[in-house]
């Protein structure tokens, strides 16, 4: 009953396979191998055109790089206040970007409205050279409240910042997840909306350690090597991370390992709900949040259930917690069962 984090699982046996076919042989370091033109190729036809892809080992570097490459560092990002960037990144987009600003903003469903952002725009833009102006727009693609934009969201803002000047990043650490429930193409609620940079995560969705910044437009991407490098993150074993998102790619396993992932998540809502638990926010993705009684808690952390209290701060207007009672956050994984979605609501239940 491990829902702490869709990252708690280990890796599916493709990935491990495509590890060790990787290690057989001598290949060149850093990026200078086969598997990484071949994956160069296949996110060029996947975005349905050409892309700059940088692969790194952790969500956090393609988060904070990718920023830091698209805005000067006197800048500020435009964020949601529960953002990771925000929220759990320890400051890295600010060290990788030199100083960058970062500006949290509130909104419904743990998204940005338009009018947000607009606003955010106008309170940062002007008094130069005084006040630190926005320069980017981060969204993130499912967000932490498990919810998704929809590609007509994402055009609206997207046209806004580019207005406005600012470039547009969207971080994907579930991107996966977001793109099946919408049955949309990755074209389609990235580039095609705007997006200018994609933090294209396939850690949460099964591989070991593998992320890739993809620029859209690969002129944006100039001098993106140099930065990678200075940042400490080009691997020099770089193939290995190339492998893992082939086999992650390959067949489309990370679109049924995200659907596998999401459909758990609809069964743990559908069964909470029915046992009386109040759940906060849509499943859209494979998070789920509930308000559980403190005697629930209890029981459920007593049987050994995993699972992560969230700030009461994030909830909603007009949702507030009992005495004892906490938000909590569960998420499923490709590798998450039926029978530990029963066990759990049936624990819940009491």
């Amino acid at each position: 009953m491990y829902f702490a984090s869709d990252n708690t699982a280990g890796v599916p046996p493709e990935m491990i396979q495509a590890l060790a076919d990787a290690n057989k042989g001598f290949v060149l370091g850093y990026g200078n191998d086969d598997y990484t033109r071949r994956l160069n190729e296949r996110m060029s036809k996947l975005f349905e055109r050409e892309v700059a892809t940088f692969l790194v080992p952790t969500g956090t570097a393609a988060n904070a790089i990718a920023l830091a490459h698209i805005m000067p560092s006197w800048g500020g990002v435009i964020c949601h206040q529960s953002a990771h960037i925000m929220t759990d990144e320890c400051g890295a987009p600010e060290f990788f970007g030199g100083g960058t600003k970062l500006f949290g903003f509130p909104g419904d469903d743990g998204k940005l409205s338009l009018a947000t952002v607009k606003d955010a725009i106008a309170q940062y833009s002007a008094r130069r050279p005084h006040q630190v102006n926005a320069a980017a727009l981060s969204i993130t693609q499912a967000t932490e409240s498990g919810t998704i934009y929809r590609a007509g969201e994402i055009a609206a803002l997207c046209e806004t910042a580019h207005a406005a000047g600012l470039k547009v990043h969207m971080d994907g650490a579930r991107f996966g997840n977001a793109l099946v429930r919408l049955n949309a193409s990755a074209a389609d609620i990235t580039w095609k909306a705007g997006v200018d940079v994609l933090s294209f995560g396939a850690t949460k969705g099964g591989a070991f350690a593998a992320e890739a910044i993809v620029f859209f437009d690969p002129k944006l991407a100039e001098w993106m090597p140099e930065r990678r490098k200075r940042g400490g993150q080009l691997l020099s074993k770089h193939r290995f991370i190339a492998a893992q998102f082939e086999a992650y790619l390959e067949q489309d396993r990370w679109l049924a390992w995200s659907r596998h992932a999401n459909a758990m998540a609809d069964r743990l809502a559908e069964g909470l709900k029915a046992a009386g638990i109040q759940i906060v926010w849509p499943v859209e993705a494979n998070l789920v949040f509930a308000i559980f009684p403190q005697e629930t808690d209890a029981r459920l952390k007593a049987a050994g259930a995993a699972f992560y209290g969230r700030r009461p701060s994030m909830l909603p207007p007009g949702i507030k917690l009992q005495s004892g009672a906490i938000l909590a956050r569960m998420v499923a994984s490709f590798a998450t069962t039926e029978e530990h979605v029963t066990r759990f609501v049936a624990l819940a239940r009491g």
